[in-house]
């Protein structure tokens, strides 16, 4: 990564200013060390409450009863959450939150507080999704809280808590589609408990439904110590390596009406490797502050080798034909980052006070060829289009929680976003262009503690979403696309009461300027859409109900989720159901565990046309229809057979229902029916 000299300055006066360490830094410490990372809830009563948004916190328990494939596979069954499956163990992620498009993410990802996608600003952000088996816990914030983050908070935040594993385990689950999978964990501390190391290793292989094959290699380690008696220093290192089978082109209408499975691509594939760095610091300045260091870095590549296709063949056989021409579109991204923040208890104009200072600096570059290839058995070609892309960034923000009084808090905050983003062609002689833009986004939030069972909470905030460069700078030109802006507000009512928990919120989203995919300019992949509306309601209900059954429910409805401009005025988002819902039973005796768990997705559309008929055969352009709604049912349960050993068992879509995921040069299905069998071994 060529580092600009004012980056290289930033980041050396903030590792200055907060990585200073008193004389006495290596001391020996008989305190118990917490690896320090970013919680953006939290997982204690007092961490929700605090937040002035809607906030979901799913723990390692809940994740390992829903014996989950992926990330997605957790994050669908949570409010507000719409995932647009393309395969099932979820190699490329698409979320869409309170009926923003599932395929266009406008929600930040972060793993232990650090940014995932690729790229932020300069995209992409579908192209890595982290491995499920390597987290503890998940985290969703919503609502003028999400402030203290960006860019690219207009749904919300989602945060990856990773494990920190004590002692050796080892956890094996094979299944439908020759799936094998294995997990090993193992961390320890010094005998004094100032200093931990440990790891998570995966290994999973598997046919795929439909022939999507896929080999991946995931590893973790950890590390961290006690620094004298007031701070902490924790690394992260991740690899992860992954060979999938997987392409834009899906089946033919016919053919899925026909149940057909095969792999409509057979030989494209997606390859993808990433590395990346974390080193976390903590220092408790005092009772009262607190300052948390975050340095990153990452790097990813992702080869998409696909071969092109003979359309008039494709239309007479009705399915693709393909023919011997194959195209690498070939890209890797780099990121480095710095972020530091500030917590101050403070007793201004008399009241309890919580303040947050933050500031973070970040580049971001990617390189991207496209190879015609002359040997398609290793893949070696002619680079015909070589693009190199960059963004610097600069962020600051600031809340403060004012205590009003024992039932009140309201918290003000401000977050400022400046960058730059600049796009240089190779192949054009070296020629290049750039853009800028600053964003200010203000925010206020409440809590109040109606009674003792109910809290009311919400706010308002604006929030943005950077165009990235391929769309900003498209054709080297300028395209002044501003950012897509969106003045949001919320307001919700949670709590619990004996056997009941509950969570009930509506939300409103007025965008100015939303930029998406499928404009009627040919000539630009997205553009400005102009003004979108989306508002509705979220609601979570949990009962105990005895006997060791208990019920677990959450609805969404997104009334409207509308292009209020444009060539699309009056049309529906694509990929933003009116409807979902997650309901499960549960079940628990001594050591026996089950759950029958049900989730619902409302029709939808494939496009912001909304046609409603699925093309036929290959026509080109971008794929549009109408999709059925559908319910899957899955049962699952395992058993504690000693404090060592639990065994487990799911079956997956169980009524074996075949449904549409989505639409792109093709229909996406979703997994048949399949069986799973595993276990979990902890020396």
């Amino acid at each position: 990564m060529k580092t600009t000299p004012l980056f290289t300055r930033h980041l050396v006066a903030i590792a200055v200013a907060t990585a200073a360490l008193p004389a006495a830094a290596l001391a020996d410490s008989a305190a118990t060390l917490t690896l320090p990372a970013i919680d953006v809830v939290g997982y204690g009563d007092d961490d929700r409450s605090r937040q002035t948004g809607a906030v979901v916190v799913i723990t390692r328990e809940e994740i390992e009863r829903l014996q989950p494939s992926s990330t997605e596979d957790v994050l669908r069954r949570i409010p507000g959450i719409n995932v647009k499956t393309e395969e099932e163990s979820a190699v490329v992620s698409n979320i869409g939150i309170r009926g923003l498009s599932a395929s266009e993410s406008k929600s930040l990802v972060l793993e232990d507080g650090v940014p995932v996608a690729p790229g932020l600003f300069i995209g992409n952000d579908r192209y890595y999704n982290p491995r499920i088996q390597r987290m503890e816990g998940i985290e969703v914030l919503k609502g003028s809280s999400s402030l203290r983050y960006g860019p690219s908070t207009i749904g919300g935040v989602i945060n990856y808590k990773t494990k920190t594993p004590e002692g050796v385990a080892v956890s094996t689950r094979i299944g439908s589609f020759n799936t094998r999978e294995a997990t090993l964990e193992a961390g320890g501390r010094s005998s004094s408990g100032d200093a931990y190391a440990g790891l998570v290793a995966t290994k999973a292989r598997s046919d795929g439904f439909l022939d999507r094959d896929y080999d991946m290699t995931d590893l973790m380690l950890k590390a961290g110590s006690t620094i004298g008696e007031n701070q902490n220093l924790g690394v992260k290192f991740s690899w992860y390596e992954n060979d999938a089978n997987i392409s834009y082109r899906g089946m033919f209408l016919q053919d899925y009406r026909d149940g057909r499975t095969y792999n409509p691509a057979p030989d494209d594939y997606f390859l993808t490797d990433r590395r990346a760095f974390d080193i976390n610091h903590e220092w408790f300045l005092s009772d009262q502050a607190t300052l948390q260091t975050l340095v990153y870095w990452s790097e990813m590549t992702r080869d998409y080798w696909r071969y092109s296709v003979d359309t008039a063949a494709s239309n007479a056989a009705g399915r693709w034909v393909y023919t011997d021409d194959l195209t690498g579109n070939n890209r890797s991204f780099e990121r480095l980052g710095a972020e530091t923040r500030l917590m101050l208890d403070h007793s201004l104009f008399g009241l309890t006070n919580q303040a947050e200072f933050g500031l973070r600096f970040m580049q971001e570059e990617s390189d991207d060829k496209r190879i015609r290839a002359t040997r398609a058995q290793d893949r070696t070609g002619i680079n015909d289009r070589h693009r190199e892309d960059s963004a610097e960034s600069v962020a600051a923000y600031v809340q403060n929680r004012f205590v009003i009084s024992e039932r009140l808090a309201i918290t003000p905050g401000l977050r400022v976003e400046s960058y730059e983003q600049k796009r240089k062609v190779l192949t054009q002689n070296g020629e290049s262009e750039t853009t800028s833009n600053t964003e200010w986004l203000p925010g206020i939030g409440f809590t109040y503690q109606l009674m003792p069972a109910a809290q009311l909470y919400g706010g308002a905030y604006r929030a943005f979403s950077p165009a990235s460069n391929g769309v900003a700078l498209d054709g080297l030109v300028d395209q002044k696309l501003d950012g897509e802006r969106s003045d949001n507000y919320e307001f919700g009512l949670r709590g619990s009461n004996g056997p009941y928990t509950y969570d009930v919120t509506a939300f409103y989203m007025n965008f100015d300027n939303q930029v998406v995919t499928g404009d009627s300019d040919p000539n630009l992949s997205q553009s400005n859409a102009g003004k979108t509306l989306h508002y509705g309601l979220e609601a979570a209900l949990s009962v105990e109900l005895g006997g060791g059954f208990s019920i677990d429910t959450n609805m969404t409805w997104v009334s409207e989720s509308e292009f209020r401009s444009g060539d699309n005025k009056g049309n529906r988002l694509p990929y933003a159901p009116e409807y979902l819902a997650n309901a499960g039973l549960n079940y628990t005796d001594g050591r026996f565990s089950s759950a029958l768990n049900v989730h619902y997705r409302g029709e939808q559309f494939g496009d912001a046309s909304n046609r409603k008929d699925i093309p036929a055969g290959a026509e080109g352009g971008i794929w549009g229809g109408q999709m059925r709604s559908y319910t899957l049912y899955d049962l699952l349960a395992q058993y504690q057979v000693n404090d060592h050993l639990r065994v487990q068992g799911a079956v997956k879509n169980l009524t074996d229902k075949r449904y549409i995921t989505g639409l792109r040069q093709g229909i996406y299905v979703g997994p048949e029916r399949s069986f799973e069998v595993g276990m979990n071994y902890r020396f």
